[in-house]
């Protein structure tokens, strides 16, 4: 083992965990078929309309990517009616949590989040040398109140992911809106909502509309879920001019690949694809939940593409050895909790109807 010392910030920090590959978990539990429902991952793919300018760019694969990104910020900057320097794309909106924790947080420096959300938040902000302040949920939701009673004059930045991963829930539209008046101007509210295009609530606060009044709003959203892009790695980040301004100060030169922005750009123009893939997921979703009621399953209220469940009956490691692959969570008071992506009609049934088969021997024991 080599025997370097890392920064002191790095050497608490946990390796983002990574389930057993589909092929691995097939070796391992001798199966045929495996249905990958733990990533959040869009089932119904992408727009074909993408797949095809892929296809029409594969001779450019020799040359460096447009390092402004400035096509695809021309296109989103016509789609929302906002203007180009308000936008900043990256490798995933992860690399702008990152980003933005490398411009803004100096040692020292406070970031509130809740309890149970995405854990980068967290990690790039102890990576960069500051604290994290952590507010336990309330029924799976952010509890904005104490959120805000944790502010501090060390307070640098606070994370809403809205809706939330992994619980699936969103906060109350005007509960939000009132949070964010109440937020000094120095502090910066990034807003987390890579699940936006998924939500059918009416309660959901549209928060494009306050980057006119709200300097210290970030909005970050992506292509990797309902436009089904995820192995490409794009996201995008909306935000005042002067953020952004020092966001690319820190950002890398190439950071997205050019297919990724060529794929970007035309799933963009598909909003067919887009709505077709949110209805459909909405049915989904209403018959999982329906079915988790019937069975007696705990689970929080999804606004996304997952459903979050908690029971007392250990049942996660027996799907996965009838090939479902879920995302194993830890829940207080609860023997059981894991995130399951929505999938296709055949696949959520097969995940009932193998539920169903479990509860059925662990309550025959």
């Amino acid at each position: 083992m080599a025997n370097i010392q890392t920064r002191r910030a790095v050497e608490g920090i946990v390796s983002y965990p990574l389930g057993d590959s589909p092929e691995e978990i097939k070796e391992k539990f001798h199966l045929r078929t495996v249905r990958k429902m733990s990533d959040n991952e869009n089932v119904y793919g992408c727009s074909n309309r993408v797949k095809g300018a892929i296809a029409q760019n594969l001779n450019q694969l020799s040359l460096y990517p447009d390092g402004t990104t400035g096509r695809l910020i021309k296109k989103l900057s016509s789609f929302y009616q906002l203007e180009q320097e308000q936008f900043l794309i990256g490798n995933g909106s992860e690399e702008i949590i990152r980003l933005l924790a490398r411009a803004y947080i100096n040692p020292g420096d406070e970031a509130i989040m809740a309890s149970m959300t995405f854990p980068r938040y967290e990690t790039n902000v102890v990576i960069e040398g500051g604290t994290v302040s952590t507010v336990p949920m309330v029924n799976g939701t952010h509890d904005l109140a104490n959120m805000y009673d944790m502010i501090t004059e060390k307070t640098k930045m606070i994370f809403i992911c809205n809706p939330n991963n992994p619980t699936g829930t969103i906060v109350g539209k005007e509960e939000l809106l009132r949070f964010i008046k109440n937020i000094p101007p120095h502090i910066l509210i990034i807003l987390d909502e890579a699940y936006y295009e998924y939500v059918s609530s009416n309660d959901y606060l549209e928060s494009i509309p306050l980057l006119s009044n709200y300097s210290n709003l970030v909005i970050l959203r992506t292509f990797s879920k309902i436009y089904g892009l995820a192995s490409l790695r794009i996201g995008y980040g909306i935000m005042h001019p002067s953020i952004a301004k020092e966001l690319y100060k820190v950002k890398e030169v190439f950071n997205v690949n050019q297919l990724a922005q060529v794929a970007a750009e035309i799933a963009l123009e598909d909003q067919e694809f887009i709505k077709g893939c949110a209805e459909k997921n909405e049915m989904e979703r209403t018959l999982v939940c329906e079915q988790l009621q019937e069975l007696g399953l705990g689970y929080f209220p999804s606004e996304t593409n997952f459903v979050y469940v908690y029971t007392q009956q250990p049942v996660s490691a027996k799907l996965i050895t009838n090939g479902i692959v879920v995302r194993k969570m830890n829940l207080t008071g609860y023997a059981d909790a894991f995130r399951i992506t929505l999938g296709t009609r055949e696949d959520n049934k097969f995940f009932i109807e193998t539920l169903k088969e479990e509860i059925g021997r662990e309550k025959a024991v």
